[in-house]
């Protein structure tokens, strides 16, 4: 395999996608949700900066895998074509190392919490490193970039409650994460839909057609579902409020969706994340005042 050249720092800040941080906060967003949600007040210090840190290394090796994954692929796809191994600016065996070592790193810090922790972690790291490769096989990898990021909110939980079968929460975070990756990666695969038929990717913007701005937008709707049956059972004021700023964001995106069409799924996409974040504050404020 080639490992040479090894790229520029250029090269690596945009391979790791840092120029395009929405990805890392709809990983991080979820991720809160779980260590909030567990701590029912406020998570410790310890567990915060291991999974803050963990999402934007997973994040980050996620990227590096993917373009692995794709270099045959991305040259033949406009908005992919220019990425640093599709390129050549960085070699496949240098971006291959590059994910090794991020992985290691993640595994020494998750190595700081429990034997628990630790195995759930393993199922973590085979949902993040097969992703890539799904699109080959099934029209449903969004599906499992959901499980990927939905999985950081089970072990989070798990860091701070010991387990993941003492309350359904966790569950309703990692299903609600299922479904709202379902409904965002669906709009933002809808701009490469012509690509991906051409090159032979498959896609849930392909699987769904042209009823794919309504999937978008009824699985969007199962997400604020999801998280407002995970809000009840955690309680709180403010966790309530996050929930209900989170479903005014939600229909707002989903109603323009509805007006503006498929062309609109691109910045459907990028700004999805907010749902997460209003969310997320939601409960760190009740974290914080109770």
């Amino acid at each position: 395999m080639q490992f040479l050249p090894v790229g520029s720092i250029s090269d690596w800040y945009r391979l790791l996608r840092i120029d395009r941080p929405v990805g890392y906060w709809l990983l991080l967003w979820p991720t809160m949700w779980g260590l909030f949600a567990g701590a029912q007040e406020l998570p410790s210090f310890k567990n915060l900066f291991i999974f803050v840190a963990g999402v934007f290394l997973m994040r980050s090796a996620g990227c590096v895998i993917n373009d692995f994954a794709d270099r045959e692929f991305d040259p033949h796809v406009e908005r992919t074509k220019q990425r640093p191994v599709a390129a050549g600016n960085i070699a496949p065996g240098a971006a291959l190392a590059g994910f090794i070592l991020m992985m290691l790193t993640a595994l020494l810090l998750v190595s700081l919490t429990s034997p628990y922790v630790i195995a759930l972690s393993v199922v973590g790291a085979v949902l993040a490193g097969l992703y890539p490769f799904l699109k080959r096989y099934t029209h449903f990898p969004q599906a499992w970039l959901g499980m990927a990021f939905g999985w950081g909110a089970v072990m989070a939980w798990a860091s701070e409650t010991g387990s993941v079968f003492d309350s359904p929460v966790p569950w309703l975070l990692f299903f609600a994460n299922v479904c709202w990756s379902l409904s965002y990666d669906t709009a933002y695969a809808m701009g490469d839909r012509a690509d991906d038929v051409k090159i032979g990717v498959k896609s849930t913007a392909i699987w769904f057609g042209e009823r794919a701005v309504v999937a978008v937008v009824l699985l969007g709707m199962a997400t604020m579902l999801l998280l407002v049956m995970a809000a009840s059972l955690v309680d709180g004021f403010w966790v309530a409020a996050g929930w209900g700023a989170a479903m005014v964001l939600q229909v707002m995106l989903c109603a323009r969706l509805m007006r503006e069409g498929e062309p609109w799924g691109f910045p459907f996409f990028l700004n999805s994340h907010w749902v997460g974040a209003l969310f997320a504050f939601g409960l760190i404020q009740q974290g914080l005042f109770g």
